[in-house]
């Protein structure tokens, strides 16, 4: 199936930079290594902060990209189909802060 949306790699959103993000769905795509197995709450903080800004925040490990590439992509397809297409929410005021 193909969807008619553009995929941006290396995405800046606010002090974060995104590994791919669909804009016109509010959605980050964030393919994590090793390292980050030992950097869980600063990726729990990072998805807080993009959710805040109106972002949905999906992740695969690299070792799932390589080892199960159709499976991740059609994860991916299926995320993009049920995620919101028309006038997205505003973040709070505020929200662009990070705390």
């Amino acid at each position: 199936m193909s969807l008619p949306v553009k995929v941006r790699r290396q995405h800046p959103i606010g002090r974060y930079i995104a590994d791919f993000a669909v804009p016109a769905r509010r959605l980050v795509i964030e393919i994590d290594g090793g390292q980050h197995a030992t950097a869980v709450a600063r990726d729990e903080k990072r998805s807080r902060f993009l959710e805040t800004q109106g972002w949905r925040v999906i992740r695969f490990w690299n070792s799932g990209v390589t080892g199960n590439l159709s499976g991740v992509l059609e994860a991916i397809a299926a995320e993009i189909e049920r995620s919101p297409t028309s006038p997205r929410p505003s973040p709070p005021p505020g929200a662009e802060r990070e705390n």
